[in-house]
């Protein structure tokens, strides 16, 4: 009884919105080319509805064939994987320090991550740059 009143309020909806599916599974770290994603009827919230939202993008998780992705299931290609040391950069007000860092996660371009100062061995969040830096705001 329960799924004959599901199907017909799904009749009764008009125009279900299109979603983006893997048409494989995909692991996560894996980049996402248009061949790996296709178009099915249904509507989820936070589904990805825009294949151009995520073609380009890297597999946070992973993403499992026929199962809608998420903004949040993606993002910018990594450039800076975990334990990997990068310039740890603090500019301000025309100082500018820089020394070595220890990345603690795993990041693409323009995401806030955290990163241990070798020198000092504290701890601060720093966002990664395009040319795989870390620029500490405050």
């Amino acid at each position: 009884m329960i799924r004959l009143a599901l199907i017909l309020i799904g009749l009764a909806s008009s125009g279900f919105a299109d979603m983006v599916v893997p048409v494989r599974t995909l692991p996560a770290q894996t980049l996402i080319s248009a061949g790996d994603i296709a178009l099915r009827d249904g509507a989820m919230p936070g589904g990805v509805s825009d294949p151009s939202q995520i073609i380009g993008k890297e597999a946070r998780i992973a993403l499992f064939a026929g199962r809608p992705i998420r903004l949040t299931d993606v993002g910018a290609p990594a450039i800076v994987e975990r334990n990997q040391i990068l310039s740890l950069i603090y500019n301000r007000g025309g100082l500018v320090i820089a020394t070595e860092g220890r990345a603690l996660d795993r990041a693409g371009a323009g995401e806030l991550i955290r990163v241990m100062n070798i020198a000092s061995r504290s701890t601060v969040s720093a966002r990664i740059g395009a040319d795989g830096a870390a620029y500490v705001s405050q």
